[in-house]
């Protein structure tokens, strides 16, 4: 069965709306466990638009939880991340202005700073993947980079599929850097935009191991519920 991760920083967003306490992200992560999730997500911006400071302290410390834990190239991002010793990392781009993660690291650009924070992560036994668009350059750049694994941002295909156009040479993209990767031992997981579609296409992949979903289980949780949307994702998942 592939594995599944799931983001809650919308529940972070919907507490943050209104200043409270409620909902309680970690609260929240606990029932995901119970109802059959492989690990947690979230995302400590810079902004701290949603998951804060303290809601990194409190779901790290929970050792019941597999945390992977989504971070820019700040600085001050990796003094936290060191300091809480999340399970995983995922190395994301960031860009302030955008309302969501809009596409995968330039790793050419940021080829020497990266290969230094991954060095960092590996001597603390942090596994560490890349959030990266899915192109066989950067399969091979992240080999280079020492990365374990290659998280490949799925949002063109999860767009074309939802508005019903042709997702076909997307999909080859995909199909073709899992086989890279996987052949260079680097593990594949996939997220961003995904859905029940999605999910289906994707998972006739044999090499992506491990799916990272928020968004859209957050949303459709609202009207039928964050256990039965979980087990719905884990039956596509186990077929």
């Amino acid at each position: 069965m592939k594995r599944l991760g799931i983001n809650i920083d919308h529940v972070a967003t919907i507490r943050n709306a209104r200043g409270s306490s409620h909902p309680d992200p970690l609260t929240l992560a606990k029932h995901a466990m119970k109802f059959g999730a492989s690990s947690i997500t979230i995302h400590l911006r810079e902004d701290r638009r949603h998951i804060r400071d303290y809601d990194v302290v409190k779901i790290c410390k929970n050792k019941k939880i597999p945390v992977n834990l989504e971070i820019s190239l700040n600085n001050d991002i990796l003094k936290i991340a060191l300091k809480n010793k999340p399970n995983f990392i995922c190395l994301v781009p960031e860009n302030r202005k955008e309302i969501t993660t809009e596409g995968g690291l330039n790793l050419t650009k940021n080829k020497k700073k990266i290969k230094k924070i991954i060095s960092t992560f590996n001597k603390k036994n942090i596994r560490t993947s890349l959030f990266i668009d899915p192109n066989l350059n950067d399969i091979k750049l992240s080999k280079e980079l020492s990365a374990k694994c290659v998280e490949l941002h799925t949002g063109k295909l999860s767009d074309l599929v939802k508005e019903k156009k042709n997702y076909f040479f997307e999909l080859e993209k995909i199909k073709k850097c899992t086989k890279l990767a996987n052949s260079l031992d680097l593990e594949v997981h996939a997220g961003h935009g995904i859905d029940y579609k999605t999910a289906k296409i994707l998972n006739k992949i044999k090499y992506i191991k491990e799916f990272n979903i928020g968004h859209f289980i957050i949303g459709e949780s609202i009207l039928y519920g964050f256990k039965n949307i979980i087990k719905k994702f884990i039956k596509i998942f186990n077929n």
